[in-house]
Order: structure tokens, then C-alpha cells, then sequence
């Protein structure tokens, strides 16, 4: 109950605020009004940012990208924001306070996280545009640090993950339903399949990307027996729209990221043995190096294009004589295997390659799509992006966090679980094997749209293995 006192200090504020607005109107000065919402807003960031955290989650699929005119970067509104607000607020909580799990810092996935970010810092220093770089990390410890570093807090409670998950399936299923439908005015088009999921998703290998690595939720999400018949159904009701977008995204690496993801689940569930898979390795890629000079040429004598036709968009993936897409991706490697070879260990500096790839292209690798003013994206790789952008270390830190987070979620799988606990432990490896496999043809982490589901569920594995920890040490007392 509220006190009289209490009351009195409620209609003094109450009181203060209507005096200083009036004073402000005459002044004309408007935006006092929005002085409540501010509060409101720093308030909900001191004393609920795990409230933030899930609002962010939601809002990431639905926000659009305002572009920097000048360095050629953009600032997605209003997800980034937000979490540039979490970023200050976890710096200024951890000034304050000094109180942070330990645990958390001491994970194998986050020393290898805290190293690669160490060394992007280094490279940002020594980067040939320091404003660009310095950007650029400033940016991906936004990322970083909520959706990881938080995140992993937030998830120790299982129920959080599984919000998490719906959270961003909700608002892409949205997303979905708008392209399917500007789909539909144009006729399903392939060529306009390119963009028309602009202004939430930049092109549709990004779009393709964000459902590769969220239908394994989805679709796991039917087969969760802790769930009721009607989350089930809505489960399948949101998979039927996934699976519509992802088809009509038009994206080859995409599609064949998530079908790698699948295989790699049936690898797991039916036991094989990691020497025999390691093994069968060794053999495609010895096969691949004996025969590389039959197999480049047959994929040259390959014509065909991108096509709206799901089996000859499918063979135009091998086509690297006459698609633009393909022979412009080719182009952009080579480039930045050129940058490398100038400056092999630092690099020239994080997010930078957009900017000075254009004199290391050769005209016999230029296509009809190329261009030398870096606004047509980047590297189009997570492994050779940043081995031009931050040299061989910054390579090593990628395949760090990449052997970690494979190795933590091996190890998880050997302990008994819970089959809640085992099918979200899945679907993190499905979704996140995908966007690895992506990663070999694409790079998204420069962005909030795949940067929110990736380290979400590296998030997640990290919490779930912690967990884990936990109740093995205090069963051993």
C-alpha cells in the first residue's frame, strides 16, 4: 500500500514536471515532452536489461539500415542503438560493480572470443583507415557483448533460449509474409527475388541466411515433446512460412548450407565415429586435388545461370564460365588473397576491404556486377574477409571460435541430457554448422541480422554447457 508520504512525493514530482513543461512551452521548447519516455528507457536498461535484450531480439529481422555517406557503413535503427546502450551499460556495471561470472570469462569460447577481439583492436590501430576500423569494432563489441558476454547470463535459465528462438522467428515470419507478398505483386520473379525483402534485409543471401539458421528452431520446435499440441502447431505453422521464404530467397549457398547442417545432424545422431569422418575428408579433398584440372574444366563448360527453375538454379551454382554472381565472387577472393600477400600479418584493418580491393582486381577476373568505389559488400567470406582485413591471426581467431564452439557442443552431447536440453543443443548445432558453411561464400557479421542469431546461439551452447558443469561438480559433493 501506498503511505501518505509516499502520495505527497508522487504528486510533488507530479507537480515539478507540469511546472517545468509549462516553462518549456513558453520557452518553445518541445522536447521536454519526451523527457517521461527517457526515463523510461534508462530505467528499463539499469533495472531490466534482459527485458532490453529480448525487445532487441524482436525488433533485429524488422529494423532497416541508414547508411554512412561518408565511410560507406551503415547503422541498423533502431536494434544497433539498443545495443550500443547495453554495451555502455554492461562497461559502466562492470566499473561499478565488479562482479561478473568468472565462469563465463574462463569458457574456451569466450577466451577465444576475448583473444580475436583483443587482436581486432590491434589491427584497428594499425589499419590503413582507422576511422572505418575503429567503427567497425566498436560496432561488433555491440554485438558481441549483449549477445554473447549477456547473453550467456540470460540463458542460464532454459526457458530463456527457447524465448530467444521465438522472439526472432516471430518477427521473421513477418518479414516473410511482407516479401512473399511483394513476391506475389511481381510475379515471383527470380531476378527480383535479389531485393525485395529490402528495407528489413539487405539482399537475399543475407535473408537466406538469417532462415538457414533459424528453420532448425522452427522445425525442432514441432517435435519438442515438452510442448503443447497448440506450440506445436504453431510451430508448423511458422516452419510452412520459413520454409516459403527460404525457397523464394533464391539463395544457393543458403539452401546448401542448411542441407550440410542437416547431414551433419544425421552424422551425429547415428554415432559415426569422428575418424571416420575425418577420413572421408581426406579422401573428397584427395580426389578434389588429383582430379582439380577435369573438375575446373567441367564447371566451365557449365552455362547455365540463375534461374527460377529450383533444379537449374541449383546446377548454376558450379557455373563459374558465365554467372555473374559466381565469377564476381571469385573476383573478390582473389582480391583479397592480393591483400594478404601485401600485408600477411595485421592486415589492413578491420572493414576496410570494401575500400581498397579495387586496385587488386585483374581484368580478367572483372564481371558485368564489379567495381572499384566499395559499394557493392565485401569479401563475401568469414575466413578470407578477415585474413585480408587483420592478417593469419585474424584467421586463426575465426577458426578458434570455430573449433571451440564445435568441440563445446561435442562435449555437451556426451553427457546425459534431458531430450528438452538434447533437442535445443541440435538445433544450435544445425543452425550454427549452416551459417559456418555460409561463412565459406558469405560474410554477415558485419551486421545485426545474422550477428543477433549467431552469437545467440554460441550464447546459448556456452550457458547450457555451464549449466552442465554445474550440476556434475555439485553432484560430486
Amino acid at each position: 500500500m501506498i503511505n501518505q508520504k509516499q502520495l505527497g512525493w508522487f504528486y510533488a514530482i507530479i507537480a515539478i514536471y507540469l511546472a517545468i513543461s509549462s516553462i518549456c512551452i513558453a520557452l518553445e521548447f518541445y522536447w521536454i515532452f519526451a523527457l517521461p519516455l527517457i526515463l523510461f528507457v534508462i530505467l528499463t536498461f539499469i533495472f531490466a536489461y534482459d527485458k532490453v535484450f529480448f525487445f532487441i531480439t524482436l525488433i533485429t529481422p524488422l529494423s532497416f539500415t541508414l547508411k554512412d555517406s561518408q565511410f560507406g557503413l551503415g547503422l541498423s535503427i533502431p536494434s544497433e542503438p539498443l545495443m550500443a546502450g547495453l554495451l555502455l551499460l554492461f562497461i559502466i556495471k562492470i566499473l561499478y560493480e565488479n562482479k561478473y561470472d568468472i565462469r563465463i570469462s574462463r569458457h574456451p569460447v569466450s577466451i577465444a572470443i576475448i583473444l580475436s577481439l583483443v587482436w581486432m583492436l590491434i589491427t584497428t590501430i594499425t589499419s590503413c583507415l582507422p576511422i572505418v576500423s575503429l567503427k567497425y569494432f566498436i560496432s561488433r563489441l555491440w554485438f558481441v557483448i549483449p549477445f554473447y558476454f549477456i547473453a550467456v547470463g540470460i540463458f542460464k535459465n532454459q526457458k530463456n533460449i527457447l524465448s530467444f528462438f521465438w522472439l526472432y522467428i516471430i518477427s521473421l515470419v513477418i518479414v516473410v509474409i511482407y516479401t512473399t507478398y511483394q513476391h506475389y505483386l511481381f510475379g515471383f520473379d527470380e531476378k527480383i527475388g535479389h531485393w525485395i525483402m529490402s528495407p528489413f534485409y539487405n539482399d537475399h543471401t543475407a535473408y537466406g541466411a538469417a532462415l538457414a539458421i533459424m528453420l532448425p528452431a522452427s522445425i525442432g520446435f514441432i517435435f519438442l515433446k515438452s510442448y503443447s499440441n497448440t506450440r506445436r502447431f504453431w510451430a508448423l505453422m511458422s516452419t510452412v512460412v520459413l520454409l516459403v521464404g527460404f525457397y523464394l530467397s533464391y539463395c544457393r549457398a543458403a539452401w546448401l548450407s542448411l542441407t550440410f547442417g542437416a547431414v551433419v545432424l544425421i552424422v551425429i545422431k547415428l554415432k559415426i565415429k569422428i575418424q571416420w569422418i575425418l577420413l572421408s575428408l581426406v579422401v573428397f579433398a584427395s580426389i578434389f586435388f588429383l582430379m582439380r584440372t577435369q573438375i575446373i574444366q567441367q564447371m566451365e563448360r557449365n552455362k547455365q545461370d540463375s534461374s527460377k527453375d529450383l533444379v537449374k538454379h541449383l546446377q548454376s551454382m558450379s557455373n563459374i564460365s558465365s554467372d555473374a554472381s559466381n565469377l564476381e565472387r571469385l573476383n573478390r577472393w582473389n582480391s583479397a588473397l592480393k591483400m594478404f600477400n601485401q600485408k600477411p600479418i595485421t592486415g589492413w584493418g578491420p572493414g576496410t576491404y570494401q575500400f581498397v580491393y579495387g586496385p587488386f582486381q585483374s581484368s580478367k577476373d572483372k564481371t558485368i556486377i564489379s567495381t572499384d568505389f566499395g559499394v557493392k559488400g565485401n569479401a563475401h567470406s568469414e575466413y578470407i574477409g578477415p585474413l585480408s582485413e587483420q592478417g593469419v591471426p585474424g584467421l586463426l581467431f575465426v577458426l578458434g571460435i570455430l573449433g571451440t564452439v564445435i568441440y563445446t557442443a561435442l562435449s555437451i552431447l556426451k553427457r546425459k541430457l534431458n531430450p528438452q536440453t538434447k533437442q535445443i543443443v541440435f538445433i544450435l548445432i544445425v543452425g550454427l554448422i549452416s551459417y559456418y558453411v555460409h561463412g565459406f561464400m558469405n560474410n554477415f557479421l558485419d551486421s545485426d541480422k545474422l550477428s543477433v542469431p549467431f552469437w545467440g546461439f554460441i550464447a546459448a551452447l556456452v550457458a547450457i554447457d555451464l549449466n552442465l558443469r554445474k550440476e556434475e561438480k555439485e553432484s560430486e559433493v
